[in-house]
C-alpha cells in the first residue's frame, strides 16, 4: 500500500473508534485523578489504546477476521459473531451514539425535546454514509476525520494555553493506586470488542487497496494500529488535562458530558457549545456508519445478504431503539458486553497463538467458554448484582476479581494448557491443528 493510503486508513481507524464515549471517559478520571493524572493516563492508555491496537494487529496477522473464530463449531462461531455484531450495532452501539449526539450536541439548543425527529435525520445520513462501502474511507479518512481532528486540536490548544483551574489532589481510588485505577477505566471502555467488529472494515479496506498476501496484511495491519493509538492517545491525553484542570468548574463524580459542556462554555462562552456540538455529532456519525458497513459487511460475507437490505434494516433498528433512551439501553444490552467483551479478547490471544505455533482446535473453544463463564461473574459484579457473601468468596479466590478480569488467568491458564495438548500428535490426531502462522507471497 502507498503511504498516503496507510495514513488515510489510520485516520480513518481513529474515527471508528472515536465515539462520544472515548470523549466524556477521560476527562471524569482527569478530574479525579488531579494530580495523579500522568500515573492514572499511562494505566488508562495500556487498556484504552494499547488492548485495541493489539486486537487490530493480531486480526492483521492471522489475514482474515474469520480466522478468529474458524477453530469452533461452526454454529458457535457464528453464535459469537451475530451476538457481537448485534450488541455493537442495532441493540447498543449505534443506538447509544445516537442517543449521546443528541443529549450533547443538539438537546442543549432546545426546550422541547426533539429525539425522534433527530434520530430519523441522524440514522438517514448514516444510511447514506454508509451506502456505498467502497467510499467509507474517502469520506471518513479524507473529509470527517481531518475536521474532527481540527476541532478537537482547537479545544486542546485552549486547554493547555489557558486552563481553568490546576489539578486537585487525587479522589478515591486514585489517592493510591492510580495506575491500577486507570487500567480498570480504560479496560471499561470496551474499545477491544469494538477493534474486533472494526477489523471487518480495516480488513476490507487494506485488501481493497491490492493488499492481497497475509504477510502485506499483516504489515499494513501494525501500521494502521500505530496512527490509530497515536491519535486516539493524544485525544485522551487532551481530554484527561481537561478533566484534571475543572476542579473549580466540577465537583466529584460529575460525568464526562458536564464537565466538557463547562468547560467549552468556560473557553469558548456562547459559541463553545457550538464547537462542542460540532466534535459530538461527528465522533458519533463516523461511529455509526463505520459500525454500519462492519455489521453490513458481515451478513454479506456470511449470509450473502445484500449489503444495502441489510444496512437498512440495521439502521432502522438503530432508530428505532434509540428513542428508548439511553437508561434503557444500557440496562438491557450492557450484561451482553460486559461478557463479549473478555470472550472477544480470550479468541485474540488464541489466535495470537495460532499465528504463533500450531495449537489444537480445542483451543478456541476452551478458551471461548472460560472467558464466558468467568466473564458473567465479571459482568455481575460490575452490575452490582452479585450477593455479598459470594462476592466476598470471589474477591478471595479470584485474582484480579476486584479489577473486573478475573477472566483474565483462567483463560491465560487454558490457552496454555490446551496449546500444549496440541502440540503432542495424540492431541492432533484427536482435535486437529490450527496455524494461522504468517505465509509470503512466495508460499501462501
Amino acid at each position: 500500500m502507498k503511504t498516503q493510503d496507510i495514513f488515510v486508513l489510520g485516520l480513518t481507524t481513529f474515527a471508528l473508534f472515536l465515539g462520544a464515549g472515548n470523549l466524556i471517559f477521560p476527562p471524569a478520571m482527569g478530574l479525579d485523578a488531579g494530580t495523579s493524572l500522568t500515573s492514572a493516563m499511562s494505566g488508562f492508555l495500556i487498556t484504552a489504546v494499547g488492548l485495541p491496537a493489539f486486537t487490530i494487529i493480531v486480526l492483521g496477522r492471522i489475514g482474515n477476521t474469520n480466522n478468529l473464530t474458524k477453530a469452533l463449531p461452526k454454529w458457535l462461531g457464528t453464535t459469537f459473531w451475530v451476538l457481537l455484531f448485534t450488541a455493537i450495532g442495532p441493540a447498543f452501539g449505534m443506538p447509544r451514539a445516537v442517543t449521546v449526539a443528541y443529549e450533547m450536541g443538539i438537546q442543549p439548543f432546545f426546550k422541547s425535546d426533539h429525539l425522534i425527529a433527530f434520530s430519523v435525520i441522524f440514522s438517514a445520513l448514516t444510511l447514506f454514509l454508509a451506502f456505498k462501502p467502497g467510499n467509507l474511507v474517502t469520506y471518513i479518512g479524507k473529509i470527517m476525520t481531518p475536521a474532527l481532528i481540527l476541532l478537537l486540536c482547537g479545544l486542546g490548544l485552549s486547554a493547555f494555553l489557558n486552563p481553568l483551574g490546576v489539578p486537585a489532589t487525587p479522589y478515591g481510588d486514585y489517592q493510591t493506586g492510580a495506575v491500577t485505577s486507570g487500567l480498570i477505566q480504560g479496560y471499561m471502555t470496551m474499545d477491544a470488542i469494538a477493534a474486533v467488529g472494526f477489523g471487518w472494515v480495516i480488513i476490507h479496506a487494506i485488501k481493497a487497496k491490492g493488499v492481497t498476501t497475509q504477510q502485506g496484511i499483516a504489515s499494513a495491519s501494525i501500521k494502521v494500529a500505530l496512527i490509530y493509538a497515536t491519535l486516539m492517545a493524544a485525544c485522551y491525553i487532551v481530554m484527561g488535562y481537561v478533566g484534571a484542570t475543572s476542579s473549580s468548574i466540577a465537583e466529584h463524580g460529575v460525568n464526562g458530558s458536564v464537565i466538557l459542556t463547562r468547560y467549552v462554555a468556560g473557553e469558548f462562552g456562547h459559541y463553545g457549545q457550538w464547537l462542542l456540538a460540532a466534535i459530538i455529532l461527528m465522533a458519533c456519525l463516523t461511529t455509526t456508519v463505520g459500525l454500519t458497513n462492519a455489521c453490513a459487511e458481515y451478513y454479506q460475507d456470511t449470509f450473502k445478504a445484500s449489503f444495502g437490505l441489510t444496512a437498512t434494516i440495521i439502521v432502522v433498528l438503530t432508530c428505532a431503539i434509540a428513542n428508548f433512551g439511553l437508561n434503557d439501553i444500557l440496562k438491557v444490552s450492557l450484561p451482553a458486553i460486559l461478557v463479549l467483551c473478555p470472550v472477544a479478547i480470550a479468541l485474540v490471544l488464541a489466535s495470537l497463538a495460532a499465528s504463533t505455533l500450531t495449537v489444537s482446535r480445542l483451543t478456541h473453544t476452551a478458551v471461548l467458554v472460560t472467558a464466558t463463564a468467568f466473564g458473567t461473574i465479571d459482568a455481575i459484579n460490575i452490575l452490582g448484582k452479585m450477593p455479598k457473601e459470594l462476592g466476598t468468596f470471589f474477591a478471595d479466590a479470584l485474582p484480579l476479581y476486584n479489577a473486573h478480569a478475573s477472566w483474565l488467568l483462567p483463560s491465560l491458564f487454558m490457552l496454555i494448557a490446551t496449546a500444549a495438548i496440541g502440540r503432542t500428535a495424540a492431541a492432533e490426531n484427536k482435535f486437529g491443528r490450527v496455524d494461522y502462522r504468517l505465509k509470503t507471497a512466495n508460499n501462501e
